[in-house]
């Protein structure tokens, strides 16, 4: 009988999934579940997660000719009311807000004020389109004030009653996109931008494999006319949405009168788009990557992305270790990676060796080195890469340690995609007929999660049959990919000809 192998996350991938996800952020300490029903605390290694996509995404978002603002995080009720699709979407999600003031009702506790009820509630903002139209229609008046372009860094709250860390929370951190144009194809061509740098985004800094295309009607953004997706695969199989961008036409310019007076001054409204990615992106990051041991980040993410790890016996080899690792920390630190200066830290804690290297794999730290007298003597030091086995460890001269610092984080990026693209592609399949289809998902020991590419008539996404098979199998449309549109099908549901391919998966 073969020995279970020891990990540091139980239970594993292969055990629980679900319980696995929860224990990986426990064990790397990224959040926590809060005293307020359904919201998270993010804790600083989980934040510099955060802070990492603010600060890259950012930059991306800056670098196509966007400014960040803020707008407040109450909006008027009667602003919601405008758009029917939108408050119609949105309306069993939202937080309402009715009085102003508490005061003491005699017994010892707090109770809004029945003389400071509101004339108009507020709604916590699920997504600001509404309050963000509302501020165009008065910035807008010639085709010289557009296009506008502008991006917000923020939180919203959407009451959910099923939550899971980072996946699904009442409240959650994101940026939203709002944009206005003189033309539709402006505004198309914005919505598509916008899909390409959070494509580039995923693949080239989270090393998350991503597919590109366009929601369902019955799967779109209210209010929106199309809406464009990028979709992950996670280790379970299952799909996530990592990004969404929205061509919203005119239907909310008309909503909120966003008219400008065109180069003849005729009055035109405006054209608007909106996007946004949301902390889920780090839950995605969490179940694309992540092993038995613990998180696995890549290195441009990662906010620490080595780790020196001393090891002594005494307190007399501790020191000159110590000083051995800082003279080597001051080293790295000079050296840029992706346009940034490399991000290394020294594990001075009281810990021993062994809680040191465990704590900096199961944190996901990408490089860890342990230095010793033995190190000091030698020159080598000895590395390991958090995309390998935690014990598979390689001595290297500290030189072309130091020289080759880019190149091994590259290895390490590039093997991370590599292996998420090869498990995607290899839990994706074609499928001709609703057999298939119930065969893939039928909870057997033969069935698994994965992508079903499937030819299918978006038109009768809402028919009742149709709808009960995937609600029995658990499946969602996720999207109708790019570049699968071309040729003529047989749709698996009406037998009619179509064009139309769609990804069917679980998801979250």
């Amino acid at each position: 009988m073969a020995v279970k192998q020891q990990t540091a996350v139980t239970p594993t991938r292969e055990e629980n999934f679900a319980e696995w996800y929860q224990e990986v952020i426990k064990v790397a300490d990224l959040a926590e579940h809060s005293a307020v029903r359904g919201c998270m605390i993010i804790k600083p290694w989980g934040y510099g997660l955060w802070e990492g996509v603010q600060r890259i995404l950012g930059k991306m978002i800056k670098d196509t000719g966007h400014q960040n603002v803020y707008f407040p995080l109450l909006i008027p009720l009667s602003f919601l009311e405008k758009e029917a699709q939108h408050v119609e979407g949105f309306a069993k999600e939202c937080a309402v807000v009715t009085h102003y003031r508490l005061e003491a009702d005699g017994k010892g506790k707090l109770v809004p004020s029945p003389d400071a009820e509101l004339a108009e509630p507020f709604i916590i903002r699920p997504t600001s389109e509404t309050i963000v139209g509302t501020a165009m229609a008065k910035w807008v008046q010639s085709y010289n004030d557009l296009p506008v372009l502008i991006n917000q860094w923020c939180n919203v709250m959407r009451w959910e009653m099923r939550t899971r860390l980072f996946l699904r929370t009442a409240e959650f951190l994101w940026q939203e996109g709002h944009t206005a144009h003189a033309t539709p194809a402006e505004a198309v061509e914005e919505t598509m931008q916008m899909l390409d740098v959070y494509e580039r985004f995923a693949v080239d800094y989270l090393a998350i494999p991503v597919i590109k295309g366009e929601k369902t009607p019955g799967e779109r953004f209210p209010g929106a006319v199309n809406t464009y997706t990028i979709e992950a695969m996670m280790q379970d199989g299952k799909a996530l949405q990592a990004g969404t961008s929205h061509f919203l036409g005119q239907n909310f310019s008309k909503a909120y009168d966003i008219k400008f007076a065109d180069q003849s001054q005729q009055l035109q409204h405006v054209w608007t788009t909106s996007w946004g990615v949301s902390t889920r992106i780090i839950g995605a990051l969490i179940m694309t990557h992540s092993d038995d041991d613990g998180l696995v980040l890549p290195p441009k993410i990662a906010s620490e992305q080595i780790v020196l790890i001393p090891v002594a016996a005494n307190d007399e080899d501790m020191a000159r270790v110590l000083d051995y690792c800082n003279d080597l920390a001051k080293e790295l630190k000079k050296i840029r990676y992706d346009d940034e200066l490399i991000r290394v830290t020294v594990d001075k804690s009281n810990r021993r060796g062994g809680e040191k290297f465990w704590n900096a794999v199961k944190k996901g730290i990408p490089v860890r080195v342990e230095i010793g007298r033995r190190e000091i003597e030698s020159g080598m030091l000895a590395v390991s890469r958090r995309d390998k086995a935690a014990k598979d460890k390689a001595s290297i001269k500290r030189e072309d340690f130091v020289a080759n610092i880019g190149s091994l984080f590259d290895e390490i990026q590039n093997h991370l995609l590599t292996r998420a693209r090869k498990f995607r592609d290899d839990h994706t399949h074609e499928i001709s007929s609703v057999a298939e289809l119930e065969k893939m998902f039928s909870n057997t020991e033969d069935s698994v999660n994965g992508f079903a590419l499937a030819y299918f008539d978006p038109a009768i996404e809402h028919d009742a049959q149709v709808a009960d098979k995937l609600k029995e199998l658990k499946l969602t449309a996720r999207c109708m990919p790019f570049g699968h549109q071309e040729q003529e099908g047989v749709c698996i549901f009406s037998g009619k000809k179509t064009k139309s391919k769609i990804i069917f998966a679980r998801a979250y």
